[in-house]
């Protein structure tokens, strides 16, 4: 593997705090790493912090892992770290995010970038006082191929005025009543914003990338599962206290006119299971995808129709393999949230590197703490009934 301008690939040590599912996920992506053609980077997990031992046991399997610790602060001194990606409870985000930060370490960190808009505030002051600070926030949906067709066709102007736009992120795990409770259910550990906390972040990091910030939000917020049973499996229950699904009405203004964009994050969304949507509608075409289609972007047209005249049309094309970075995977093969993973973080490191370009990237910090005051706005309009300014 060489690397841009043919030096050999920088060497980067990652370390992981908080060995859950995503944090295996982030460990199998980077031994995938091969498969990238000239990333200038070649990062080596060596280090994961956990407090459950059953969870460090998983890592090590991985050859490259010299450290297994229950401690951030040692992780965050080791010398051989110099990326680290976190993720844990949300209430645990602005301590971890800002001794990260502090202790001169990247930082990938975890949605919803702290429990609340002070959290994330707390965290940006970190960010501004700490010289060379390089921090960004996870979301991969949109580094399927599918996605970044869609963002190239907006930004190329083919949409014409925008009429309307949509984003959204559905999940149907909640549906099942008899599943247990857990932090994400509770407002002390999830924050008060719940599922916009949850999956917020995927519904808006596509359309604040594209400029569109909310003027106004109208937010219909449900309250769906008020108990579920508590941990341990003897009968008790246990307050739920977060929102399960969210619809959030939001005023865009555009230069050409102002139009309303739709952002929907849902935990009880029937039929689902991890589904991103992008749509948006102009005056001269259209674009739309869905992760339920991975390899399918659709794109709205006018088309001569042979003996019957010229007619509306949403074409499916293709989409193929190839996303922000190209890799060995040949372009007619077919993408998933694995291939995801692993462009988001070719992406995040190349843009540490200084060497992503006009590439598409991951969430900034700011653009994290603005979703903060979405969500804000969003509960205060749910309960005033009427729109609010972020």
């Amino acid at each position: 593997m060489s690397a841009l301008g043919g030096g050999a690939p920088k060497r980067v040590g990652v370390g992981i705090v908080g060995g859950g599912l995503m944090g295996r996920e982030i460990a199998a992506a980077l031994r995938r790493w091969p498969a990238l053609i000239d990333h200038p980077v070649a990062p080596e997990l060596v280090a994961v912090c956990d407090i459950n031992p059953d969870a460090l046991a998983w890592f090590e399997r991985i050859d490259t892992v010299t450290q297994l610790t229950a401690s951030s602060d040692e992780l965050f001194a080791n010398p051989d770290v110099d990326v680290v990606y976190i993720a844990v409870r949300h209430d645990l985000h602005e301590r971890l995010y800002v001794d990260a930060i502090r202790a001169g370490k990247s930082l990938l960190a975890e949605k919803p970038f702290g429990i609340d808009a002070p959290a994330a505030e707390s965290v940006l002051r970190a960010i501004d006082e700490t010289p060379g600070a390089f921090v960004r926030v996870s979301s991969e949906m949109p580094f399927f191929p599918g996605p970044q067709w869609a963002i190239d066709y907006v930004r190329s102007g083919a949409v014409g005025r925008v009429i309307e736009a949509r984003c959204a992120f559905l999940h149907a795990s909640d549906l099942d009543t008899a599943k247990p409770i857990n932090w994400k259910r509770q407002a002390r550990f999830c924050g008060e914003a719940g599922v916009m906390n949850d999956l917020g972040m995927h519904a808006w990091h596509v359309p604040l990338r594209l400029g569109w910030r909310p003027e106004r939000v109208f937010g219909v917020l449900s309250d769906i599962v008020r108990e579920r049973p508590a941990p341990g499996g003897d009968g008790a229950t246990e307050r739920c206290d977060t929102w399960d699904n969210a619809v959030l009405h939001c005023r865009v203004d555009d230069p050409a006119g102002p139009f309303p964009f739709a952002a929907e994050t849902k935990r009880i969304a029937l039929g689902e299971k991890n589904t991103w949507e992008f749509e948006v509608h102009g005056m001269e075409g259209g674009v739309r995808f869905s992760t339920k289609r991975p390899k399918t972007v659709e794109v709205f047209a006018w088309v001569d129709v042979p003996g019957v005249g010229r007619e509306q049309s949403w074409q499916q094309i293709d989409a193929g393999s190839q996303s922000v970075w190209p890799t060995v995977t040949g372009p007619n093969f077919e993408t998933g949230f694995s291939d995801a993973i692993l462009q988001m973080w070719a992406a995040f490191l190349a843009e540490r590197e200084g060497s992503l370009g006009d590439r598409f990237g991951c969430v900034r910090p700011e653009e994290a703490a603005l979703t903060h005051r979405i969500f804000a706005a969003a509960a205060r309009s749910h309960e005033s009934g009427g729109a609010v300014a972020p």
